[in-house]
């Protein structure tokens, strides 16, 4: 079997000046990064042309821990939509070098479904994480020399500071640290610790905001902490909006790619969905659908998590509406929450997908709440036998809801024409959305109104600190913000271990954020880190370069 980086290496790339006139821009508009890759100036969002444009939003049950294929069937059903005349594109978040070099792999699709140049996009890509990490640590930087310095002191209170540093890399040992150590001249001693990049509110704002001066503006709402009497201190207070604003400035352009049939790509921001919002950038699905009648999007992880926020955060700030949901399924997902090992999913084995089938159906009943019917892609693997798939079809169809196989992987756009087709019926009839809470409701009820409506909570607890945090956040007047739970991918609870559709659980929340730039509240459930580790044999074992400079090894 083929692996991803020999399939992407068979296509004959086109330069990217041709994609970009299959959208209608002039080669003279793009910014170049090299032949294959390229962004596109904000000039070209047209607000009139989002309103005429239709959006697909692909999402998925919930997942195991190698993913189930939502980015492979998003590249892969763009690709069907034009192949049945549907001028489409795909719009994408980027890919973190943590998951890559982790466990997790990249995000750029697989087998015949790929965005490419593949290792490009899954590596450094344009730079846009590397802004956003220098941009966040600049702050980092600004504010313990506030601290530290005597003139235009502000009197921050260092017990106080909010802000971490980050970088895109898993590294564990990084989560709590302690900060100036060697005397005096390096600094006030105090704690600290990283995140990840991508759960960087840097990130989260690049994601929200609607253009440059937005971005900018943003970036000086970010809070940073209290003074010694109790003021709140905001990134404008130190005047640092406008110098992260410029390390930004080319990120925050939409970055234009391919994929392996020639349809347009767009990535542009990365956000994960288990600790962030999870959704691409609002610019990037603006530009798409500013250049096509169709734009294919995705939302990390299961329905719980990116559709979730796509929705009650993306859609609310936006005012973006997604005209079809398409459901990603597997029955080795089915399998394994039926109560089989990571190591036995591969195995056939109806009864397990029998019992793991409630995970499906309450993805389907929360698509419902917000209002949409979604359509079920049964992202198929070799070893899954017919009686499964029909298994699927059926239980779907008692729902009134349609079931397709899906061979994207394997057959690239032949695998999905009939999910294209039946986008094209489905998107003839515009759905109003439902919110699942009123950002009027106090930060308890939102969070108690997704814990227990779409997780199934049967009770949501909020710990001493975040109680204490949430007072806070009220008394600096930003409880009217919507919500973003960080909590596992693994469950749709916040327990990793509860597989299926856990039922009567007490949803814990240790500890509440304010993302003031971004415009949400972050709501840490379980034992949910922002600075993931890297498993016991990470992806980096088997990452290697030859003397030509051929990669070896990704994926």
């Amino acid at each position: 079997m083929k692996t991803d980086l020999e399939i992407s290496r068979e296509y004959s790339i086109k330069h990217i000046r041709d994609i970009a006139q299959g959208l209608n821009v002039n080669k003279d508009e793009i910014d170049y990064y090299g032949k294959y890759k390229a962004k596109l100036p904000l000039s070209l969002i047209d607000n009139e042309k989002v309103k005429k444009s239709k959006l697909v939003l692909v999402t998925a049950i919930t997942p195991t821990p190698a993913g189930e294929g939502k980015t492979t069937v998003s590249i892969g059903l763009s690709m069907a939509l034009n192949k049945i005349g549907k001028k489409t594109t795909v719009v994408l978040r980027e890919p973190s070098l943590g998951p890559v070099f982790g466990v997790k792999g990249g995000a750029a699709g697989g087998g015949y479904s790929q965005v490419v140049p593949m290792e490009d996009i899954n590596l450094h890509f344009t730079g846009d994480f590397a802004a956003i990490e220098k941009a966040h640590n600049l702050l980092a930087a600004i504010i313990d020399n506030n601290v530290q310095s005597k003139k235009n002191n502000l009197n921050i209170d260092p017990r106080t500071i909010r802000w971490p540093m980050v970088m895109d890399m898993n590294d564990r040992t990084l989560r709590q640290i302690v900060i100036g150590l060697g005397g005096s001249s390096n600094g006030v001693v105090r704690e600290s610790g990283f995140k990840i990049t991508a759960a960087s509110e840097v990130m989260a704002i690049l994601c929200m905001s609607s253009g440059l001066e937005d971005l900018k503006q943003r970036l000086g709402n970010i809070f940073i902490g209290y003074t010694y009497d109790k003021k709140p201190i905001f990134a404008r207070d130190l005047k640092a909006n406008g110098a992260m604003a410029v390390l930004l400035k080319d990120a925050i352009k939409p970055n234009l790619v391919q994929t392996t049939e020639g349809t347009p790509a767009i990535i542009h921001g990365g956000p994960f969905a288990n600790i962030a919002q999870g959704t691409n950038t609002i610019i990037g699905t603006k530009m798409g659908m500013s250049l096509s009648d169709i734009v294919v999007t995705e939302a990390g992880f299961g329905a719980d998590l990116g559709a979730e926020k796509f929705i009650d955060i993306k859609c609310r700030e936006s005012g973006l509406r997604p005209d079809a949901i398409v459901l990603v399924a597997t029955i080795r997902a089915l399998r394994y929450h039926g109560g089989l090992g990571v190591k036995e999913i591969s195995n056939p084995n109806l009864e397990a997908v029998k019992k793991g089938i409630e995970n499906l159906e309450k993805h389907i009943e929360n698509i419902k709440l917000f209002g949409l019917t979604p359509i079920v892609a049964i992202n198929k693997f070799a070893n899954d036998l017919q009686e499964e798939l029909e298994y699927v079809k059926t239980f779907c169809d008692a729902l009134d809801v349609k079931a397709f196989d899906c061979e994207v992987w394997s057959k690239g756009s032949e695998g999905a024409i009939d999910i294209a087709k039946e986008i094209e019926k489905d998107i003839q009839t515009k759905e109003e959305i439902k919110f699942i809470y009123d950002n009027a409701s106090s930060i308890e009820d939102k969070v108690s109104s997704i814990a227990m409506k779409l997780y199934g909570a049967k009770k949501v607890e909020f710990s001493t600190k975040a109680s204490s945090e949430i007072k806070k956040i009220n008394e600096l007047g930003f409880s009217s913000l919507p919500i973003c739970i960080a909590k596992t991918q693994k469950s749709i609870s916040d327990d990793p271990s509860l597989r299926a559709r856990p039922k009567d659980f007490t949803f814990k929340v240790r500890d509440v954020e304010i993302s003031s730039g971004a415009g949400f509240i972050v709501a840490i459930a379980g034992e949910m880190m922002l600075m993931p580790g890297l498993p016991e044999i990470p992806s980096s074992e088997n990452i290697d370069i030859d003397n030509d400079g051929n990669i070896i090894g990704l994926f």
